[in-house]
Protein backbone atom coordinates (compact mmCIF):
# COMPACT_ATOMS: atom_id res chain seq x y z
CA UNK A 1 0.00 0.00 0.00
CA UNK A 2 1.57 3.48 -1.32
CA UNK A 3 2.19 5.86 1.56
CA UNK A 4 -0.30 8.64 1.71
CA UNK A 5 0.24 12.08 0.07
CA UNK A 6 1.18 15.36 2.17
CA UNK A 7 0.20 17.58 -0.26
CA UNK A 8 -2.31 19.44 1.73
CA UNK A 9 -0.39 19.56 4.42
CA UNK A 10 2.61 20.96 2.66
CA UNK A 11 -0.14 23.36 1.00
CA UNK A 12 -0.68 24.70 4.66
CA UNK A 13 2.15 25.16 5.72
CA UNK A 14 3.88 27.08 2.74
CA UNK A 15 0.77 29.36 3.35
CA UNK A 16 1.88 29.97 7.03
CA UNK A 17 5.59 30.66 5.74
CA UNK A 18 4.26 33.04 3.51
CA UNK A 19 1.44 34.20 6.45
CA UNK A 20 4.30 34.98 8.38
CA UNK A 21 6.30 36.80 5.80
CA UNK A 22 3.19 39.16 5.61
CA UNK A 23 2.00 39.03 8.80
CA UNK A 24 5.55 39.30 10.83
CA UNK A 25 4.12 39.54 14.15
CA UNK A 26 2.24 36.01 13.23
CA UNK A 27 5.76 34.50 13.23
CA UNK A 28 6.83 35.87 16.39
CA UNK A 29 3.63 34.70 18.32
CA UNK A 30 3.88 31.02 16.35
CA UNK A 31 7.56 31.43 17.58
CA UNK A 32 9.32 30.60 13.98
CA UNK A 33 10.93 33.61 13.46
CA UNK A 34 12.59 34.84 16.95
CA UNK A 35 15.15 37.61 15.06
CA UNK A 36 12.46 39.30 13.58
CA UNK A 37 12.55 42.97 13.80
CA UNK A 38 9.80 43.83 11.15
CA UNK A 39 6.47 44.56 12.57
CA UNK A 40 2.92 43.26 10.37
CA UNK A 41 1.68 46.46 7.98
CA UNK A 42 -1.82 47.41 9.82
CA UNK A 43 -2.74 49.47 6.68
CA UNK A 44 -5.43 48.43 4.00
CA UNK A 45 -2.14 47.53 1.56
CA UNK A 46 -0.86 45.22 4.17
CA UNK A 47 -4.93 43.61 4.39
CA UNK A 48 -5.05 43.31 0.75
CA UNK A 49 -1.50 41.54 0.88
CA UNK A 50 -3.00 39.22 3.22
CA UNK A 51 -5.72 38.35 1.55
CA UNK A 52 -3.99 37.79 -1.83
CA UNK A 53 -2.07 34.88 -0.48
CA UNK A 54 -5.46 33.57 1.57
CA UNK A 55 -7.06 33.61 -1.98
CA UNK A 56 -4.05 32.06 -3.77
CA UNK A 57 -4.35 29.22 -0.99
CA UNK A 58 -7.58 28.30 -1.54
CA UNK A 59 -7.49 28.33 -5.57
CA UNK A 60 -4.20 25.42 -4.92
CA UNK A 61 -6.15 23.44 -2.57
CA UNK A 62 -8.96 23.18 -4.89
CA UNK A 63 -6.71 21.24 -7.32
CA UNK A 64 -5.85 18.77 -3.82
CA UNK A 65 -7.60 15.72 -3.42
CA UNK A 66 -7.13 14.37 0.91
CA UNK A 67 -5.39 11.34 1.49
CA UNK A 68 -6.23 10.08 5.39
CA UNK A 69 -7.59 11.48 7.84
CA UNK A 70 -4.98 14.27 8.43
CA UNK A 71 -5.56 15.92 5.59
CA UNK A 72 -9.26 15.49 5.44
CA UNK A 73 -9.20 17.52 8.39
CA UNK A 74 -6.27 19.87 7.39
CA UNK A 75 -8.21 20.53 4.14
CA UNK A 76 -11.22 21.19 5.40
CA UNK A 77 -9.67 23.70 8.00
CA UNK A 78 -7.59 25.82 5.23
CA UNK A 79 -10.63 25.69 3.09
CA UNK A 80 -13.15 27.29 6.30
CA UNK A 81 -10.24 29.50 7.70
CA UNK A 82 -9.58 30.91 4.78
CA UNK A 83 -12.86 31.52 3.73
CA UNK A 84 -14.13 33.20 6.75
CA UNK A 85 -10.95 35.28 7.08
CA UNK A 86 -12.21 36.74 3.61
CA UNK A 87 -15.30 37.29 4.38
CA UNK A 88 -14.21 39.16 7.35
CA UNK A 89 -11.93 41.41 5.33
CA UNK A 90 -14.41 42.27 2.92
CA UNK A 91 -16.86 43.56 5.35
CA UNK A 92 -14.50 46.15 6.01
CA UNK A 93 -14.03 44.96 9.29
CA UNK A 94 -10.38 45.56 9.87
CA UNK A 95 -11.13 49.26 9.12
CA UNK A 96 -13.17 49.67 12.15
CA UNK A 97 -11.14 47.41 14.85
CA UNK A 98 -10.77 48.93 17.88
CA UNK A 99 -11.20 46.85 20.75
CA UNK A 100 -10.17 46.60 24.75
CA UNK A 101 -8.75 42.68 23.87
CA UNK A 102 -7.89 40.56 20.73
CA UNK A 103 -7.36 43.54 17.94
CA UNK A 104 -4.66 45.40 16.32
CA UNK A 105 -2.67 47.58 19.46
CA UNK A 106 -2.95 44.38 21.82
CA UNK A 107 -1.69 42.56 19.33
CA UNK A 108 1.59 45.06 18.74
CA UNK A 109 2.19 45.29 22.25
CA UNK A 110 2.04 41.77 23.19
CA UNK A 111 4.07 41.21 20.46
CA UNK A 112 6.86 42.41 22.15
CA UNK A 113 6.29 40.26 25.50
CA UNK A 114 6.81 36.82 23.23
CA UNK A 115 10.30 38.14 21.90
CA UNK A 116 13.81 36.65 23.72
CA UNK A 117 15.35 39.17 25.97
CA UNK A 118 18.29 37.00 27.04
CA UNK A 119 21.43 38.43 25.03
CA UNK A 120 22.52 42.26 23.62
CA UNK A 121 21.94 40.43 20.20
CA UNK A 122 18.05 39.60 21.21
CA UNK A 123 17.85 43.31 22.73
CA UNK A 124 19.19 44.81 19.37
CA UNK A 125 16.41 43.20 16.89
CA UNK A 126 14.25 44.61 19.87
CA UNK A 127 15.37 48.13 19.81
CA UNK A 128 15.04 48.10 15.45
CA UNK A 129 11.68 47.11 15.88
CA UNK A 130 10.49 49.10 18.67
CA UNK A 131 11.61 52.11 16.15
CA UNK A 132 8.91 50.65 13.43
CA UNK A 133 6.16 50.95 15.65
CA UNK A 134 5.38 54.67 14.67
CA UNK A 135 4.77 53.06 11.01
CA UNK A 136 2.70 50.42 12.29
CA UNK A 137 0.53 52.93 13.88
CA UNK A 138 0.30 55.24 10.77
CA UNK A 139 -0.76 52.00 9.04
CA UNK A 140 -3.27 51.49 11.90
CA UNK A 141 -4.55 55.16 11.65
CA UNK A 142 -4.69 54.86 7.67
CA UNK A 143 -6.89 52.00 7.80
CA UNK A 144 -9.06 53.54 10.49
CA UNK A 145 -9.64 57.09 8.30
CA UNK A 146 -10.35 54.73 5.27
CA UNK A 147 -12.96 53.32 7.27
CA UNK A 148 -14.15 56.84 8.24
CA UNK A 149 -14.32 57.58 4.64
CA UNK A 150 -16.75 54.88 3.81
CA UNK A 151 -18.68 55.25 6.97
CA UNK A 152 -17.60 51.97 8.99
CA UNK A 153 -17.24 52.81 12.49
CA UNK A 154 -15.93 51.38 15.92
CA UNK A 155 -18.57 52.43 18.88
CA UNK A 156 -17.87 55.23 20.75
CA UNK A 157 -17.62 52.77 23.68
CA UNK A 158 -14.72 50.69 22.15
CA UNK A 159 -12.74 54.04 21.36
CA UNK A 160 -13.20 55.43 25.23
CA UNK A 161 -11.93 52.02 26.26
CA UNK A 162 -8.92 51.87 23.74
CA UNK A 163 -8.02 55.75 24.74
CA UNK A 164 -8.33 54.52 28.43
CA UNK A 165 -5.60 51.60 27.74
CA UNK A 166 -3.37 53.92 25.62
CA UNK A 167 -3.38 56.34 28.88
CA UNK A 168 -2.31 53.08 30.91
CA UNK A 169 0.24 52.30 28.30
CA UNK A 170 1.92 55.56 28.72
CA UNK A 171 5.81 54.61 29.54
CA UNK A 172 5.66 50.90 28.67
CA UNK A 173 7.83 50.96 26.61
CA UNK A 174 10.73 52.93 28.29
CA UNK A 175 9.53 50.47 31.19
CA UNK A 176 9.94 47.33 29.18
CA UNK A 177 13.58 47.80 28.08
CA UNK A 178 14.39 49.60 30.83
CA UNK A 179 15.95 46.38 32.45
CA UNK A 180 18.13 45.00 29.50
CA UNK A 181 21.72 44.82 30.40
CA UNK A 182 23.11 46.05 27.09
CA UNK A 183 26.05 48.77 25.80
CA UNK A 184 25.98 52.34 25.81
CA UNK A 185 25.44 52.49 22.31
CA UNK A 186 22.57 50.06 22.46
CA UNK A 187 20.85 51.58 25.38
CA UNK A 188 21.18 54.94 23.14
CA UNK A 189 19.32 53.13 20.62
CA UNK A 190 16.46 51.56 22.63
CA UNK A 191 15.75 54.62 23.98
CA UNK A 192 15.64 56.86 21.17
CA UNK A 193 13.11 53.76 19.96
CA UNK A 194 11.10 53.77 22.94
CA UNK A 195 10.34 57.68 22.54
CA UNK A 196 9.41 57.35 19.28
CA UNK A 197 7.07 54.55 19.93
CA UNK A 198 5.40 56.88 22.65
CA UNK A 199 5.29 59.56 20.82
CA UNK A 200 3.44 57.49 18.38
CA UNK A 201 1.07 56.07 20.64
CA UNK A 202 0.28 59.72 21.68
CA UNK A 203 -0.45 60.67 18.41
CA UNK A 204 -2.72 57.73 17.95
CA UNK A 205 -4.77 58.80 21.22
CA UNK A 206 -4.81 62.31 20.20
CA UNK A 207 -5.94 60.94 16.82
CA UNK A 208 -8.93 59.00 18.27
CA UNK A 209 -9.74 61.50 20.54
CA UNK A 210 -10.59 64.53 18.64
CA UNK A 211 -10.48 63.47 14.80
CA UNK A 212 -12.25 59.63 15.16
CA UNK A 213 -14.16 59.86 18.19
CA UNK A 214 -16.52 63.09 17.30
CA UNK A 215 -17.35 61.35 14.00
CA UNK A 216 -18.12 57.93 15.65
CA UNK A 217 -20.92 59.68 17.42
CA UNK A 218 -23.90 57.80 17.09
CA UNK A 219 -22.43 54.30 16.61
CA UNK A 220 -24.39 51.69 17.66
CA UNK A 221 -22.74 49.19 20.54
CA UNK A 222 -24.26 46.45 18.38
CA UNK A 223 -23.45 44.92 15.00
CA UNK A 224 -26.84 43.39 14.18
CA UNK A 225 -27.66 39.63 12.94
CA UNK A 226 -25.80 40.01 9.33
CA UNK A 227 -22.11 41.09 11.04
CA UNK A 228 -22.68 38.83 13.89
CA UNK A 229 -23.06 35.55 12.24
CA UNK A 230 -20.12 36.62 10.62
CA UNK A 231 -18.34 37.26 13.41
CA UNK A 232 -19.56 34.34 15.29
CA UNK A 233 -18.39 31.90 12.36
CA UNK A 234 -14.61 33.33 13.16
CA UNK A 235 -14.36 32.53 15.90
CA UNK A 236 -16.09 29.54 16.07
CA UNK A 237 -15.97 27.55 12.54
CA UNK A 238 -19.88 27.19 12.40
CA UNK A 239 -22.53 28.46 10.96
CA UNK A 240 -24.89 29.22 14.17
CA UNK A 241 -28.91 28.87 15.01
CA UNK A 242 -28.67 31.96 16.67
CA UNK A 243 -32.63 31.34 18.64
CA UNK A 244 -31.51 27.57 19.23
CA UNK A 245 -28.62 28.43 20.67
CA UNK A 246 -30.13 31.16 22.87
CA UNK A 247 -32.65 28.90 24.05
CA UNK A 248 -30.07 26.36 25.24
CA UNK A 249 -27.98 28.93 27.19
CA UNK A 250 -31.07 29.59 29.25
CA UNK A 251 -31.63 25.75 29.87
CA UNK A 252 -27.78 25.94 31.22
CA UNK A 253 -28.14 29.50 32.71
CA UNK A 254 -31.23 27.64 35.21
CA UNK A 255 -29.17 24.46 35.52
CA UNK A 256 -26.27 25.99 36.87
CA UNK A 257 -28.07 28.32 39.65
CA UNK A 258 -29.59 25.41 40.63
CA UNK A 259 -26.06 23.78 41.27
CA UNK A 260 -24.87 27.21 42.83
CA UNK A 261 -27.62 27.72 45.24
CA UNK A 262 -26.36 23.85 46.57
CA UNK A 263 -22.83 24.70 47.13
CA UNK A 264 -23.68 27.87 48.58
CA UNK A 265 -25.38 26.33 50.88
CA UNK A 266 -22.03 24.09 51.57
CA UNK A 267 -20.48 27.07 52.06
CA UNK A 268 -22.61 29.16 54.26
CA UNK A 269 -25.66 26.77 55.26
CA UNK A 270 -29.11 29.04 54.17
CA UNK A 271 -27.04 31.44 52.36
CA UNK A 272 -28.07 32.67 48.90
CA UNK A 273 -25.11 32.08 46.64
CA UNK A 274 -23.91 36.25 46.36
CA UNK A 275 -24.26 36.51 49.93
CA UNK A 276 -21.60 33.02 50.40
CA UNK A 277 -19.29 34.59 47.24
CA UNK A 278 -19.17 37.90 49.83
CA UNK A 279 -18.32 35.72 52.24
CA UNK A 280 -15.63 34.13 50.52
CA UNK A 281 -14.44 37.34 49.29
CA UNK A 282 -14.11 38.58 52.77
CA UNK A 283 -13.09 35.32 54.93
CA UNK A 284 -12.09 32.43 52.44
CA UNK A 285 -8.48 31.80 51.79
CA UNK A 286 -6.56 34.91 50.21
CA UNK A 287 -3.24 35.41 49.27
CA UNK A 288 -1.84 39.17 49.82
CA UNK A 289 0.66 40.67 47.46
CA UNK A 290 0.87 40.10 43.62
CA UNK A 291 3.90 38.58 43.43
CA UNK A 292 2.59 35.86 46.31
CA UNK A 293 -0.16 34.86 43.83
CA UNK A 294 2.46 34.30 40.90
CA UNK A 295 4.18 32.15 42.94
CA UNK A 296 0.38 30.44 44.42
CA UNK A 297 -0.33 29.88 40.56
CA UNK A 298 2.56 28.57 39.66
CA UNK A 299 2.89 26.44 42.72
CA UNK A 300 -1.24 25.33 41.54
CA UNK A 301 0.07 24.27 38.06
CA UNK A 302 3.35 22.22 39.07
CA UNK A 303 0.90 20.25 41.35
CA UNK A 304 -1.64 19.56 38.90
CA UNK A 305 1.16 18.88 36.28
CA UNK A 306 2.49 16.29 38.49
CA UNK A 307 -0.78 14.46 39.54
CA UNK A 308 -1.94 14.45 35.87
CA UNK A 309 0.82 13.52 33.82
CA UNK A 310 1.05 9.78 33.24
CA UNK A 311 -2.54 8.96 35.28
CA UNK A 312 -4.77 11.60 33.07
CA UNK A 313 -2.59 12.49 30.21
CA UNK A 314 0.83 11.84 28.76
CA UNK A 315 2.76 15.19 29.32
CA UNK A 316 5.66 15.20 26.99
CA UNK A 317 8.97 16.88 28.91
CA UNK A 318 8.80 20.60 27.50
CA UNK A 319 4.97 20.73 27.83
CA UNK A 320 5.76 20.53 31.65
CA UNK A 321 7.83 23.86 31.60
CA UNK A 322 5.85 26.87 31.81
CA UNK A 323 5.77 30.21 33.28
CA UNK A 324 3.42 32.06 35.51
CA UNK A 325 3.40 36.01 35.23
CA UNK A 326 1.70 39.23 35.88
CA UNK A 327 0.26 41.03 32.90
CA UNK A 328 1.23 44.64 32.13
CA UNK A 329 -0.82 47.19 33.11
CA UNK A 330 -3.78 48.44 31.02
CA UNK A 331 -3.97 44.59 29.87
CA UNK A 332 -8.12 43.34 29.71
CA UNK A 333 -9.18 42.22 33.16
CA UNK A 334 -9.56 38.41 31.89
CA UNK A 335 -6.54 36.08 32.80
CA UNK A 336 -5.19 34.69 29.46
CA UNK A 337 -2.42 32.06 28.19
CA UNK A 338 0.03 32.68 25.50
CA UNK A 339 1.33 29.51 23.18
CA UNK A 340 5.04 28.43 23.26
CA UNK A 341 7.25 28.74 20.15
CA UNK A 342 7.31 26.35 17.73
CA UNK A 343 10.87 24.87 19.14
CA UNK A 344 9.23 25.44 23.07
CA UNK A 345 12.65 28.30 22.82
CA UNK A 346 9.68 30.29 24.36
CA UNK A 347 7.19 28.15 27.00
CA UNK A 348 3.96 28.67 27.42
CA UNK A 349 3.05 31.46 30.19
CA UNK A 350 -0.37 32.40 31.81
CA UNK A 351 -0.84 35.82 32.79
CA UNK A 352 -3.00 37.10 35.73
CA UNK A 353 -4.21 41.17 35.37
CA UNK A 354 -4.06 42.25 38.93
CA UNK A 355 -5.94 45.69 37.93
CA UNK A 356 -4.18 47.61 40.75
CA UNK A 357 -5.53 45.03 43.51
CA UNK A 358 -2.67 43.34 46.07
CA UNK A 359 -5.39 41.22 47.80
CA UNK A 360 -6.49 37.86 46.07
CA UNK A 361 -9.82 35.54 47.10
CA UNK A 362 -8.68 31.98 45.76
CA UNK A 363 -12.25 30.49 45.80
CA UNK A 364 -12.18 32.26 41.71
CA UNK A 365 -8.76 31.69 40.84
CA UNK A 366 -8.21 27.89 41.59
CA UNK A 367 -10.94 26.72 38.15
CA UNK A 368 -9.39 29.93 36.27
CA UNK A 369 -5.86 28.59 36.43
CA UNK A 370 -6.68 25.05 35.17
CA UNK A 371 -8.76 26.56 32.62
CA UNK A 372 -5.30 28.54 31.61
CA UNK A 373 -2.60 25.86 32.23
CA UNK A 374 -2.51 21.92 32.50
CA UNK A 375 -4.99 20.42 31.72
CA UNK A 376 -6.35 23.60 29.89
CA UNK A 377 -4.94 25.45 27.50
CA UNK A 378 -0.79 24.75 28.06
CA UNK A 379 -1.67 21.18 27.85
CA UNK A 380 -3.63 21.82 24.40
CA UNK A 381 -1.14 24.24 22.96
CA UNK A 382 1.90 22.24 24.09
CA UNK A 383 1.10 19.06 23.30
CA UNK A 384 0.00 20.49 19.57
CA UNK A 385 3.00 22.15 19.28
CA UNK A 386 5.12 18.50 20.01
CA UNK A 387 2.88 17.21 16.77
CA UNK A 388 4.76 19.36 14.26
CA UNK A 389 6.02 15.77 12.85
CA UNK A 390 2.91 14.93 11.51
CA UNK A 391 0.21 17.79 11.60
CA UNK A 392 0.68 20.91 9.58
CA UNK A 393 1.55 24.22 11.54
CA UNK A 394 -1.74 25.89 10.23
CA UNK A 395 -3.72 23.10 12.26
CA UNK A 396 -1.86 22.98 15.52
CA UNK A 397 -1.34 27.04 15.68
CA UNK A 398 -1.97 29.49 12.75
CA UNK A 399 -5.09 28.20 12.18
CA UNK A 400 -6.55 27.95 15.65
CA UNK A 401 -10.58 28.61 16.20
CA UNK A 402 -11.01 29.73 19.32
CA UNK A 403 -14.03 27.62 20.32
CA UNK A 404 -11.97 24.72 20.03
CA UNK A 405 -9.31 26.05 22.75
CA UNK A 406 -11.89 28.07 24.77
CA UNK A 407 -14.23 25.11 24.69
CA UNK A 408 -11.01 22.59 25.66
CA UNK A 409 -9.93 24.91 28.33
CA UNK A 410 -13.63 25.03 29.97
CA UNK A 411 -13.90 21.01 29.47
CA UNK A 412 -10.81 20.92 31.27
CA UNK A 413 -12.45 22.86 34.38
CA UNK A 414 -15.28 20.30 34.38
CA UNK A 415 -12.56 17.68 34.01
CA UNK A 416 -10.53 18.82 36.80
CA UNK A 417 -14.43 19.24 38.62
CA UNK A 418 -15.37 15.44 37.54
CA UNK A 419 -11.67 14.15 39.08
CA UNK A 420 -12.53 15.15 42.16
CA UNK A 421 -9.84 18.57 41.97
CA UNK A 422 -12.58 20.91 43.34
CA UNK A 423 -14.23 19.04 45.75
CA UNK A 424 -13.76 21.67 48.70
CA UNK A 425 -17.32 24.34 48.48
CA UNK A 426 -15.11 27.24 47.97
CA UNK A 427 -13.54 26.00 44.70
CA UNK A 428 -16.80 24.29 43.29
CA UNK A 429 -18.60 27.68 44.04
CA UNK A 430 -15.49 29.16 42.09
CA UNK A 431 -15.46 26.51 39.44
CA UNK A 432 -19.32 27.01 38.99
CA UNK A 433 -19.37 30.96 39.35
CA UNK A 434 -17.02 30.32 36.11
CA UNK A 435 -19.10 28.22 34.13
CA UNK A 436 -22.16 30.79 34.79
CA UNK A 437 -19.99 33.39 33.25
CA UNK A 438 -19.65 31.86 30.75
CA UNK A 439 -23.18 31.34 29.91
CA UNK A 440 -23.98 34.50 30.78
CA UNK A 441 -21.74 35.57 28.03
CA UNK A 442 -23.86 33.20 25.48
CA UNK A 443 -26.90 34.89 26.53
CA UNK A 444 -25.95 38.85 26.62
CA UNK A 445 -23.27 38.55 23.73
CA UNK A 446 -26.01 37.55 21.13
CA UNK A 447 -28.81 39.52 23.03
CA UNK A 448 -27.04 42.62 23.04
CA UNK A 449 -25.56 42.76 19.36
CA UNK A 450 -29.08 41.21 17.96
CA UNK A 451 -30.83 43.71 20.84
CA UNK A 452 -33.06 41.02 21.67
CA UNK A 453 -35.98 41.99 24.15
CA UNK A 454 -34.64 40.31 27.97
CA UNK A 455 -36.90 37.66 28.87
CA UNK A 456 -38.58 37.94 32.26
CA UNK A 457 -36.69 35.26 33.45
CA UNK A 458 -33.56 37.40 33.66
CA UNK A 459 -35.25 39.22 37.29
CA UNK A 460 -34.53 42.74 35.36
CA UNK A 461 -37.95 43.91 34.77
CA UNK A 462 -40.44 44.15 32.02
CA UNK A 463 -40.13 45.97 28.62
CA UNK A 464 -36.65 46.15 28.53
CA UNK A 465 -34.05 44.69 25.60
CA UNK A 466 -30.36 43.59 26.08
CA UNK A 467 -27.99 46.95 25.72
CA UNK A 468 -24.95 47.51 27.64
CA UNK A 469 -26.75 48.79 31.03
CA UNK A 470 -28.81 45.83 30.87
CA UNK A 471 -26.57 43.03 30.08
CA UNK A 472 -23.66 44.64 33.11
CA UNK A 473 -26.80 44.44 35.10
CA UNK A 474 -27.73 40.72 34.51
CA UNK A 475 -24.24 40.12 35.27
CA UNK A 476 -23.49 41.96 37.93
CA UNK A 477 -26.25 40.22 39.75
CA UNK A 478 -24.79 36.98 39.49
CA UNK A 479 -21.54 37.72 40.60
CA UNK A 480 -19.18 39.92 43.32
CA UNK A 481 -16.49 40.25 40.77
CA UNK A 482 -15.26 43.74 41.04
CA UNK A 483 -16.78 46.59 39.04
CA UNK A 484 -13.58 47.16 36.88
CA UNK A 485 -13.70 43.36 35.61
CA UNK A 486 -17.52 43.50 34.67
CA UNK A 487 -17.31 46.60 32.77
CA UNK A 488 -14.32 45.40 30.81
CA UNK A 489 -15.67 42.66 30.22
CA UNK A 490 -18.92 44.27 28.25
CA UNK A 491 -16.54 45.89 26.57
CA UNK A 492 -14.83 43.08 25.28
CA UNK A 493 -18.11 41.70 24.37
CA UNK A 494 -19.42 44.39 22.29
CA UNK A 495 -15.85 44.89 20.41
CA UNK A 496 -15.44 41.15 19.79
CA UNK A 497 -18.79 40.12 18.87
CA UNK A 498 -18.99 36.27 18.75
CA UNK A 499 -15.78 35.47 20.91
CA UNK A 500 -17.65 35.20 23.95
CA UNK A 501 -19.99 32.22 23.14
CA UNK A 502 -17.31 30.41 21.80
CA UNK A 503 -16.16 28.99 25.27
CA UNK A 504 -19.76 27.00 26.00
CA UNK A 505 -20.40 26.01 22.34
CA UNK A 506 -17.06 24.56 22.59
CA UNK A 507 -17.17 23.04 25.76
CA UNK A 508 -20.97 21.24 24.36
CA UNK A 509 -18.84 20.10 21.59
CA UNK A 510 -16.14 18.39 23.40
CA UNK A 511 -18.64 16.98 26.04
CA UNK A 512 -20.83 15.90 23.16
CA UNK A 513 -18.25 13.81 21.17
CA UNK A 514 -16.92 12.52 24.24
CA UNK A 515 -20.31 10.94 25.27
CA UNK A 516 -20.48 9.69 21.52
CA UNK A 517 -17.14 7.90 21.58
CA UNK A 518 -18.03 6.37 24.72
CA UNK A 519 -21.71 5.08 23.71
CA UNK A 520 -19.95 3.87 20.35
CA UNK A 521 -16.89 2.23 21.67
CA UNK A 522 -17.55 -0.35 24.65
CA UNK A 523 -13.07 -0.26 25.34
CA UNK A 524 -13.70 3.16 25.31
CA UNK A 525 -10.79 4.54 27.86
CA UNK A 526 -10.37 8.17 28.65
CA UNK A 527 -6.99 8.78 29.07
CA UNK A 528 -6.48 7.26 25.69
CA UNK A 529 -9.44 9.16 24.09
CA UNK A 530 -7.83 12.63 25.46
CA UNK A 531 -4.91 12.32 24.19
CA UNK A 532 -5.87 10.93 20.66
CA UNK A 533 -8.87 13.94 20.61
CA UNK A 534 -5.89 16.52 21.51
CA UNK A 535 -3.51 14.83 18.42
CA UNK A 536 -6.53 15.87 15.65
CA UNK A 537 -5.52 19.40 15.79
CA UNK A 538 -7.84 22.31 16.06
CA UNK A 539 -11.54 21.94 14.19
CA UNK A 540 -13.75 24.48 13.50
CA UNK A 541 -17.38 23.12 15.69
CA UNK A 542 -18.90 22.47 12.39
CA UNK A 543 -16.62 19.50 12.29
CA UNK A 544 -14.99 19.36 15.57
CA UNK A 545 -17.95 17.07 17.51
CA UNK A 546 -18.38 14.69 14.56
CA UNK A 547 -14.46 13.97 14.47
CA UNK A 548 -14.38 13.45 18.18
CA UNK A 549 -17.06 11.13 17.97
CA UNK A 550 -15.11 8.90 15.43
CA UNK A 551 -12.09 8.27 17.81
Amino acid sequence: MPDPTTAVRDLADSHVAQACAADPQLGTMLGVAPREDRLTDLSPAGQRERDELATATLARLRGLEPDGDDERRCARLLRERLATGLAVSAAGEHLRMIRNILGPLQGLRNTFLMMPTDSAEDWAVIARRVARVPDALAGYTESLREGVRRGLFAAPRQVDAAIAQLDAWDGWFAGFTAGADVPPALRADLDRACAAAQDALTGLRGFLAVEYLPRAEGTPDSVGEERYLLHARQWTGAHLDLAATTEWAWAEYHALAAQMRAEAGRVLPGAPVLEAMAYLDREGPVVEGAEEVRRWLADLTARAMDDLDGRHFDLAPPVRVLETRLAPPGSAAAPYYTRPARDFSRPGRTWLPTLGQTRFPLWTLISTWYHESVPGHHLQFGHWTTLSGRLSLFQTSAGSVSATTEGWALYAERLMDELGYLDDPAARLGYLDSQMMRIIRVIVDIGMHLGLPVPEEAGLGPGLRWTAETGRAFFGAHTTRESAFLDSEIVRYLGVPGQAISYKLGERAWLAGRAAARARNPRFELKAWHMAALSVGTLGLDDLEPELAAL
